[in-house]
């Protein structure tokens, strides 16, 4: 059985001989390999490097090519005997137990398949209204190539592109995008032993333990400090935003609760459940507990009907929608499911007002410069009646100006409950280039009615960063300068950044 224990002990393994080992190679679940590598990177004994792979899985009518082979070599078996009539052809499918349960449509176009790109292929020819092989020695390749796809002897990148174009074109296989790490030896790799970071009573009477903490000198001189503490950059910004909000009018939403449940960290806003953003390599789900409350239940009808079948003249996702997947726990992926329990309770008994809010959100990502797996959403939302994608834009222009950043521009962009939409970019000087800060957008119909507004309310609301305008308005090159434990104390302490 492979457990976390057994993954770390394959990695030191395997750095004993090799200078760099692909989690791809190990074995285990991804998130297990991932979890077991990232762990081993917080003790410094190894250095993850990100890789972005492409991925290639096969879609049901892949599998079924696995299972009983592509529709032009099941024509051309079928022509083993001799030419064969369209009306005996069609009979043949019939006969086989394979084929014998399909409708009339789908045993059309599998003839209609097989016989087109037989033809393609030149493996069948038709003359006189007959079909018939064309050569002999026929192997099925399309099946070889999928079989070897599906017991991942073939990856993406070994694939000839052409070959792959056409098989994605068949809808035989898809592509996803995943990260791996390339993991190299870090300047801890030879300790052994974890790292102490929880100390119990019973560690501190532990022998064991004595011996490997250092003992505090007593009696060192010392500078006394000229510094008792500052305030975090974030900190600061985040009072400055609040009090620009304030001043403006808003009330402050409650973002204590990290924890969601899916209904309405994503359902209630309309987002698809098949949505990518949606699964373990962006989300991070709960195991205890696993599931929430429904939420109730006169909405939730509302919401599955919306996304099944659609309403208030919106046709939907027409997908199937699962009960079992809104009740999932997650980490929250952004405020505006604070947002969505506000708008909820609001419905029908307020038509104006502005909201905010500011606090932690966590993506399951990889991490860079610019990016980290936990960081803080400023949310807001002006509802009334009125509302066009004009005012959000020259709100926005207002807001950062009042930040100090000036240099704003608006890229129209999807989000699964805003229409519009449009993605906030502001000028980083340093860098010499535009950053994203944040995404807006009007929210949905299809969002707003089943809660109970009314046809006539509008509701513009934006999530933003609260780290970037921070690097931007210092000129930080580097999220990791400003978050983690190799910030420099002097700048937390200096002057400007008080100032600012």
């Amino acid at each position: 059985m492979v457990t976390p224990e057994s993954i770390e002990t394959d990695i030191l393994s395997q750095l004993q001989t090799k200078e760099k080992v692909s989690t791809k190679e190990l074995g285990g679940e991804y998130m297990a390999v991932i979890g077991a590598a990232k762990k081993l990177e917080a003790q410094e004994r190894i250095h993850c490097h990100p890789v972005q792979y492409e991925e290639i899985a096969l879609t049901e009518e892949g599998k079924t090519v696995v299972q009983e082979g592509s529709p032009e070599y099941i024509l051309y078996a079928l022509l083993c005997k001799g030419a064969l009539s369209l009306a005996e052809v069609d009979q043949k499918y019939r006969e086989t137990p394979a084929h014998s349960g399909l409708g009339e449509k789908s045993l059309s176009e599998l003839i209609a398949k097989g016989r087109n790109n037989g033809l393609k292929e030149g493996i069948v020819a038709i003359k006189d209204g007959r079909i018939s092989q064309k050569v002999e020695g026929v192997t099925d390749t399309v099946q070889r190539t999928l079989l070897q796809i599906s017991s991942k002897e073939l990856l993406a990148e070994s694939v000839a592109p052409k070959e792959l174009d056409l098989l994605k074109r068949r809808k035989f296989v898809s592509l996803k995008k995943t990260t791996h790490y390339d993991i190299t030896k870090g300047p801890n790799f030879t300790r052994s032993g974890d790292l102490i970071s929880d100390i119990t009573t019973d560690m501190l009477f532990s022998l064991d333990l004595k011996d490997r903490l250092k003992k505090y000198n007593f009696s060192a001189v010392s500078t006394p400090s000229k510094f008792s503490g500052a305030l975090h950059p974030l900190s600061l910004e985040r009072e400055k935003m609040k009090k620009i909000f304030l001043e403006m009018g808003f009330k402050e939403m409650d973002a204590s609760k990290y924890v969601e449940s899916s209904f309405w960290n994503f359902d209630a806003l309309f987002q698809p459940q098949r949505h990518p953003s949606r699964n373990e390599q962006d989300t991070f789900f709960l195991e205890h507990p696993s599931t929430a409350q429904d939420p109730p239940a006169e909405y939730l009808k509302k919401v599955e009907a919306i996304h099944k079948t659609g309403g208030y003249g919106s046709i939907g996702h027409q997908a199937p929608w699962s009960l079992e997947e809104s009740r999932k726990n997650v980490l929250r992926t952004h405020t505006t499911a604070v947002t969505t329990r506000l708008l909820h309770k609001l419905a029908g008994t307020e038509d104006s007002g502005k909201f905010f809010s500011i606090d932690r959100v966590f993506r399951n990502e990889s991490l860079d410069a610019t990016h980290l797996a936990e960081f803080h959403q400023v949310e807001g939302i002006i509802l009334g009646k009125g509302l066009t994608i004009s005012h959000l834009m020259g709100f926005l222009q207002l807001f950062f100006q009042r930040l100090g950043i000036e240099k704003l521009k608006f890229k129209p962009a999807f989000n699964p409950y805003t229409e519009p939409s449009v993605e906030v970019f502001a000028y980083h000087e340093e860098m010499q280039k535009w950053m994203e800060i944040g995404n807006s957008g009007m929210f949905r119909p299809e969002m707003l009615l089943p809660m109970g507004f009314a046809e006539d309310i509008r509701v513009i609301g934006w999530g933003i960063s609260l780290e970037r305008p921070v690097m931007i308005s210092r000129q930080m090159k580097n999220i990791r300068d400003l978050v983690g434990h190799k910030v420099d104390l002097e700048f937390i302490r200096s002057g400007l950044t008080a100032n600012k």
